[in-house]
């Protein structure tokens, strides 16, 4: 790992870490698909750990919805991708809600396993108040789940290069590069640029984090809109660039 991105990663640890709540601190980590979500929330688990807080690491891709649901609008449509794709009722009533204000604290990490199409009985866990929990996946700052979040981070590529590194990444799943790309031109891509349309995820974030060089990511702090019902994070300090030392 770089400097660059060690750097990066201990400076989002500590904002997250300095985020104040009565119950779990539920951190959205965004982005459009190929962008390093996973990698970025697997990376940031051990840095938050050492603090002495346990970590809840989830994702979204466990609370997909049926296949025919997913593809009632056809398997191009992109449409059909940003609104069809996820249970948000699940993943509030399994997950968010529980470790939200006044919530039990009893949570399950997952609902559906979309490999097998089936539902998935997880295991009913229990966390401690002072818990992290780390959900990445896309479409995360959408109006159905903006309110459940308690720190928000996007991570951001242009899709020149997410598509490059999907092709990479999901030849094999989807049958070859060549399909994998028209897959993400037709369905993926366009997908992602409704849900920047109509939730204008990037605005909403308390920090942005551009990952187009993955070993020198940089982070952009946010002024999400005061009449969303969050307090801001500790250390927010408007638009201003988080410099790291090179």
């Amino acid at each position: 790992m770089t400097p660059e991105r060690s750097n990066c990663l201990e400076t989002l640890a500590r904002l997250i870490l300095e985020v104040e709540r009565p119950h779990p601190v539920r951190v959205a980590i965004d982005g459009p698909d190929a962008a390093g979500k996973t990698i970025l929330a697997d990376e940031l688990e051990p840095l938050i750990e050492r603090s002495g807080r346990p970590v809840i690491r989830a994702s979204v891709d466990g609370f997909h919805r049926p296949r025919a649901a997913r593809y009632a609008r056809g398997p191009d449509s992109a449409e059909g991708y940003y609104r069809d794709s996820f249970d948000y009722a699940a993943l509030r009533a399994a997950l968010l809600d529980p470790l939200g204000p006044g919530g039990s604290l009893n949570f399950r990490r997952r609902a559906f396993d979309y490999r097998t199409d089936e539902p998935v009985a997880a295991p009913i866990e229990r966390t401690a108040p002072d818990a992290i929990l780390l959900l990445d996946g896309v479409f995360l700052l959408r109006p159905e789940l903006i309110d459940a979040w308690d720190m928000r981070v996007f991570v951001a590529v242009p899709f020149s290069e997410t598509q490059r590194r999907a092709a990479v990444r999901d030849s094999a799943y989807l049958g070859g590069e060549e399909e994998a790309l028209r897959r993400y031109a037709g369905r993926y891509v366009p997908g992602q640029q409704l849900y920047f349309a109509e939730a204008r995820p990037q605005e909403k974030a308390d920090v942005v984090m551009h990952n187009d060089d993955p070993d020198r990511p940089r982070l952009l702090m946010g002024s999400p809109p005061a009449d969303e019902g969050q307090a801001p994070i500790a250390g927010q300090i408007g638009a201003v660039e988080i410099t790291i030392d090179r």
